[in-house]
């Protein structure tokens, strides 16, 4: 059965004519029936798509006819499109961090490839931190490293400000690489003197290092209906609470407090009974429409499907 080729990738480099940019690669996605999101700003791109192979290739160079070039792409593939829809945007930021004195080609951290970072985390000397949110952490996180249990990337600012030592030396990794990106800049910035940062993120260490000798343990959360990725970038074993999109295992829905596109244990006590309700109410109409086969298209078709129906 072919599969649905999915990239997620992102570059910081400086971007004119933005709006153009936008047009030409919104006209090629579609015409080539690729969905996903797109991030546009004036220092960069980011985003995490999916469509035929030929077309991901295809667009992949499209981006470098730009002058996008260095996007550290991070293949993966399922057998169903993670995606409903495609949106391409201009934003401020491809990556929020509220913080716009960051000079991101000077001060940056140093690369260490996923075949070295073993090293880094059994390095005592080093101190660890995944700069992914807390409930991120919660799902997979690597071996020795801290959590800072921030809600947000925002938050980590504060929580450098806070709990870094400059003297010291620190190592980061985060999804895919981007927030790293960002936030060894802002150390190097305000004057730690080294930074490390995982090249590629997790996404890249469990899709290059075998099993045997991984240091990451758990799944690692995703952007999009897979919800997690394990070992060879395969699809993990979460899903989403439909009451707070949070990500639960099958041993969460065990919980008395667990209803089927209603609540979990994290949210069955933050809900009001009005919303669960609301909620009951949205599950039944979803079922129904799942028994007329009147539900999304798009979230469960296949790769030959998509490409012969012309949905």
């Amino acid at each position: 059965m072919n599969k649905f080729k999915i990239v997620a990738f992102y570059e910081f480099t400086e971007l004119k004519n933005l709006l153009e940019i936008k047009e030409k690669i919104s006209k090629f996605s579609t015409l080539n029936r690729i969905k996903g999101t797109i991030l546009l700003s004036k220092e960069g791109v980011n985003g995490t798509i999916a469509g035929s192979p030929d077309s991901i290739d295809g667009l992949i160079l499209k981006l470098a006819s730009y002058g996008i070039k260095k996007i550290n792409p991070k293949f993966s593939y399922s057998e169903f499109l993670p995606f409903p829809r495609l949106k391409v945007k201009i934003k401020k930021e491809i990556v929020t961090f509220r913080n716009n004195d960051l000079d991101m080609n000077k001060n940056k951290g140093e690369y260490v490839d996923p075949e070295n970072w073993n090293n880094i985390l059994n390095d005592p000397e080093i101190t660890v931190i995944d700069v992914r949110n807390d409930f991120e952490v919660e799902m997979g996180t690597f071996k020795n490293s801290i959590n800072p249990k921030t809600k947000s990337f925002t938050d980590f600012k504060e929580y450098a400000d806070k709990e870094i030592n400059k003297s010291k030396k620190i190592a980061m990794f985060c999804t895919g690489g981007i927030r790293c990106e960002k936030a060894s800049s802002y150390l190097v910035s305000n004057g730690v003197e080294k930074v490390y940062q995982l090249k590629g993120g997790i996404l890249k260490y469990l899709e290059n290092i075998n099993i045997d000798d991984s240091m990451f343990e758990g799944e690692c959360f995703v952007f999009d209906r897979r919800v997690s990725l394990k070992h060879g970038l395969k699809e993990g074993n979460y899903k989403i609470c439909s009451g707070c999109r949070n990500p639960i295992t099958e041993e969460d829905k065990k919980s008395e407090f667990f209803e089927e596109g209603v609540s979990c244990k994290k949210c069955f006590d933050l809900t009001s009974d009005a919303k669960k309700l609301g909620l009951r109410e949205r599950h039944k109409q979803v079922q129904i429409a799942k028994e007329k086969n009147l539900d999304n298209p798009f979230l469960d078709i296949s790769h030959e499907d998509y490409f012969e129906s012309g949905i």
